[in-house]
């Protein structure tokens, strides 16, 4: 008898959101009656599943099944959560893009690096998906396929089981369709207190022109979105371009640079050819940069963090696009990250949401962005550009 395709894989025949998919029959939850009972999810190919093979979106064809789950599934398995497969990530959470198409327009991206979690969850395959963000790779993705994004605070959810990247800045994060679930989620990860938001929350917004071009669609969402801020009651104030938020951009690649080749020198020693020349062309590059200089950066990051925290500690949050335009056209490249990787350098927790997109055929994200370690609060004030979806 002939076995057939799972309706998954039937569904994903065409997006290419997962690298492996688990056998219907054993996706059976050990603990049914957690808080998460009943929910399905994603889990991006960088982080370990028991039972299921972690290619890391490289050529490793005979990888064998992981004998542990990473600590967060682990936890969100505890909780009644259901593992289904693993989804499609650039290579090694870089820049070598997967075959994952954009559900909503297949000729289009739908992001990286976490493309496969963000495509899976937008084309209802899973309730959540797990993803990883080192500069923009949750962000991008869920504003380019119109879902909701997290990005906690750095080192908020334990990462025993990730392969590290960049040991200064990789953060685990999560997507759903519905703000509800992804409070669920966090819950369950993150143990967050209940938060009473602010009558009348202070929100800055930088519209990120002086990082790099910024679509008039773009722009027209970010205005929408201020305008339903304010008649939920939010004070908003149009902060000027700092002068800083380039320093920080260029520090996040630098220190991004340096960690990632000495991370993927082992792999690239041991297994040349699994590797696409995009990847190794960037061990090479951050082999050469100095120790010296890493240092460097890494004292001037933590002064910049300190900044920061005090210059817009009055804010409840920033308000910023979440990506330059809508997904790019063609599956070569995940688009760009200018305005996601300032905050993965502050290690600050961030939230895309899906925004009005009245002048583009494809979706839009603004980006809520938090203080360092405010998760909760963070999400709690999400429900204001959200409001469908408070309960």
């Amino acid at each position: 008898m002939t076995a057939h395709p799972s309706p998954l894989a039937v569904q994903d025949q065409s997006i290419q959101a997962w690298s492996w998919l688990a056998d219907p029959l054993t996706c059976i939850s050990t603990h049914p009656e957690g808080p998460l009972a009943g929910l399905s999810f994603g889990v991006k190919d960088v982080l370990d599943v028991q039972g299921m093979p972690t290619r890391y979106g490289a050529h490793f064809p005979d990888a064998l099944p992981a004998q542990h789950d990473a600590a967060c599934v682990a936890v969100l398995r505890r909780a009644g959560a259901i593992p289904v497969g693993k989804t499609v990530t650039a290579e090694f959470a870089y820049a070598a893009p997967g075959p994952t198409r954009n559900p909503l327009n297949l000729e289009h991206t739908p992001g990286g690096s976490s493309s496969g979690s963000a495509a899976a969850v937008a084309a209802g395959m899973v309730d959540f998906a797990l993803g990883t963000q080192t500069g923009g790779s949750m962000m991008r993705p869920a504003a380019f396929t119109g879902i909701v994004g997290f990005k906690p605070s750095f080192g908020a959810i334990h990462r025993s089981g990730l392969f590290l990247l960049c040991d200064s800045l990789d953060t685990i994060g999560y997507f759903s369709r519905d703000l509800s679930v992804l409070r669920r989620v966090a819950t369950v990860l993150q143990g967050l207190p209940d938060v009473k938001m602010p009558t009348c929350p202070r929100i800055g917004v930088l519209d990120g022109k002086d990082l790099g071009p910024i679509t008039p669609a773009a722009l027209a969402a970010l205005e929408q979105g201020c305008l339903h801020l304010e008649q939920q009651g939010a004070q908003l104030e149009r902060l000027p371009a700092d002068p800083q938020l380039k320093e920080l951009l260029i520090l996040q690649g630098q220190i991004m640079a340096y960690e990632m080749a000495r991370s993927l020198l082992p792999v690239w020693q041991a297994s040349p050819n699994a590797l696409r020349p995009i990847t190794v062309q960037a061990i090479k590059q951050g082999l050469e940069l100095p120790p010296a200089d890493y240092h460097a950066w890494q004292a001037r990051r933590r002064q910049l963090q300190t900044e920061w925290q005090d210059r817009y500690a009055h804010f409840d949050a920033l308000l910023t696009p979440a990506a330059p335009g809508p997904a790019p056209y063609g599956l070569d490249s995940t688009g760009s990250s200018i305005l996601n990787r300032p905050w993965s350098l502050l290690g600050w927790p961030t939230l895309s949401l899906p925004a009005p997109a009245q002048d583009s055929p494809l979706p839009l994200g603004l980006q809520l962005i938090g203080q360092a370690h405010q998760d909760a609060a963070l999400l709690d004030l999400a429900v204001l550009l959200s409001p469908e979806q408070a309960h």
